[in-house]
């Protein structure tokens, strides 16, 4: 039982990580930027995610408020994230272009 006990509270650890790696990415994003995505407004998303981290600090991984919780997060995560990133044009990958695009610029077939 003490393993179980322990992966489950690895668990919950990630999960309250993920919750707020979620609420502190939605804060730092800017507030046109939901507007335009089309992604709801940022109160509203700063809300549900602050609401799921606060549950997932206080009840346990097993009861299903937490799982409702992580829900909200992975919706952002998968879905209002990388819409917001593809407005703000930031990330890594911000100067991105065709896929036929090589080293040195486009590929035209060798002509």
């Amino acid at each position: 039982m003490q393993g179980f006990a322990g992966f489950m509270w690895l668990l919950s650890i990630a999960l309250i990580l993920f919750s707020g790696f979620a609420l502190i990415d939605a804060a730092t994003r800017r507030e046109d930027a939901y507007r335009a995505a089309d992604k709801k407004t940022k109160p509203f998303w700063l809300i549900i995610l602050g609401i799921a981290f606060v549950v997932n600090l206080i009840f346990n991984i097993l009861s299903f408020l937490p799982i409702i919780g992580l829900i909200a997060t992975i919706v952002y995560m998968v879905d209002v994230r990388p819409a917001l990133r593809g407005m703000s044009g930031g990330g890594r990958n911000s100067r991105r272009g065709s896929s036929s695009d090589g080293p040195y610029g486009p590929y035209n077939g060798g002509r």
